[in-house]
């Protein structure tokens, strides 16, 4: 069933970790981290000021500013120089498995660990034709039953046809927040999604299209080249 953005995604939560100079990339924080975000920064801000009444508040403050901290490196969106090729990876992570498709395509799989920024990107300009919400279960992404996770689906009209990408959730992420509609036009490394902790993308390449990457290859979203020529 098609769905539509997250209500929180239209506008970063906080631009606190852009540098003044602009020298350095320009970090946000994920859209779509409101609802994990917020209430554990409140958490943090409130207890840190009870322990100026009593110091027993430390033993609540301390985990919730380390988990504070932790959020706001999950939730990390760094700007990315662009990479070129004809695909590129929407995803930070590892290949986790390269498969010859009966069709002819070729789906490169990538595993995101929880230390891996999580926003997804366009593997490739064109047009979103279709995004799809399939329901499933959460077994660790890295398992070979995770194809039955719950998943979001896209389809891409491109210069190289139709390009499908999957969305998949983990043991851990229960929440997959597409940023845009179908019909929406995207330029190549675009954010389009957020998938929250653990998890795993799946890019179909066409028929034709010669993978340019090795099982247990590290890759960067919006960087890494997945194709050859």
């Amino acid at each position: 069933m098609p769905i539509s953005p997250s209500p929180h995604s239209s506008a970063p939560v906080g631009d606190a970790l852009a540098p003044a100079n602009g020298r350095r990339p320009r970090v946000t924080i994920a859209r779509g981290a409101t609802p994990w975000f917020v209430p554990t920064l409140a958490t943090a801000a409130l207890t840190t000021a009870l322990t100026r009444r009593s110091g027993k508040w430390a033993v609540a403050a301390v985990p919730a500013c380390a988990l504070s901290a932790g959020m706001l490196w999950f939730f990390r969106d760094p700007e990315r120089e662009i990479g070129t090729g004809r695909v590129i990876s929407p995803a930070d992570g590892v290949v986790q498995s390269i498969d010859a498709w009966p069709d002819g395509r070729t789906r490169v799989a990538i595993f995101m660990s929880p230390l891996n920024v999580h926003v997804n990107r366009a593997p490739l300009p064109g047009t979103v034709t279709s995004v799809e919400h399939v329901a499933g279960g959460f077994v660790p992404a890295f398992n070979k039953d995770s194809d039955q996770n719950e998943r979001v689906v896209w389809h891409f009209d491109t210069e190289l046809g139709d390009i499908e990408m999957v969305q998949i959730a983990g043991a851990v992420a229960r929440r997959i927040v597409p940023y845009v509609d179908a019909g929406t036009k995207v330029e190549q490394g675009d954010r389009i999604g957020l998938i929250r902790f653990g998890s795993r993308v799946d890019t179909y390449l066409p028929a034709g299209v010669e993978v340019g990457v090795e099982v247990g290859q590290k890759t960067t979203a919006g960087v890494t080249r997945l194709d050859r020529d």
